[in-house]
């Protein structure tokens, strides 16, 4: 069975949808793309069937992540019962997702950014309403997280 992990931000446009890339890319690089399944979704619904933000796919793209192909969904009870590795962008989103948290809910729920190797932030920030710099910042931070937690996945997992 693979490893099921989901990512989570609030419309599943940007921030969701770059570690959902980014961790597609080093999973694929890792040769473990047949063992981890990977998604992204949003806590709200707003965008859902979408391509991410035009700003995100550039960004993503200079680092030769294709986000181009994604389309932003919601989160669905389903997921609780679907995913190892629920990973929220920041505390909302993650409050949200403790708030329609199953009880039997048995896989993994917390911050994207606890498997980060440098502790400067808590949370991924949005740039949605910010200037391209904000989107650079994102891919940083997911780049670093990412990798903490393709090394947590393969200690624990393989």
């Amino acid at each position: 069975m693979p490893v099921k992990v989901l990512f989570v931000c609030l419309g599943n446009i940007c921030r969701s949808p770059t570690a959902e890339g980014v961790f597609r890319y080093l999973v694929r690089e890792a040769g473990l793309h047949k063992h981890i399944h990977i998604d992204s979704a949003g806590t709200a619904n707003w965008h859902s069937g979408r391509t991410p933000d035009p700003r995100t796919i550039a960004a993503a793209k200079k680092r030769n992540v294709d986000l181009s192909v994604l389309r932003a969904r919601a989160v669905t009870a389903e997921d609780f019962e679907e995913f190892d590795y629920i990973l929220a962008m920041d505390d909302a989103n993650l409050k949200d997702l403790q708030n329609s948290k199953p009880v039997n809910y048995k896989g993994h729920l917390s911050l994207f950014l606890d498997f980060a190797t440098h502790k400067l932030y808590r949370h991924v920030p949005d740039p949605y309403h910010g200037e391209a710099d904000g989107f650079e910042l994102v891919l940083d931070l997911v780049e670093d997280a990412a990798a903490g937690l393709l090394l947590a996945i393969k200690a624990r997992h393989f």
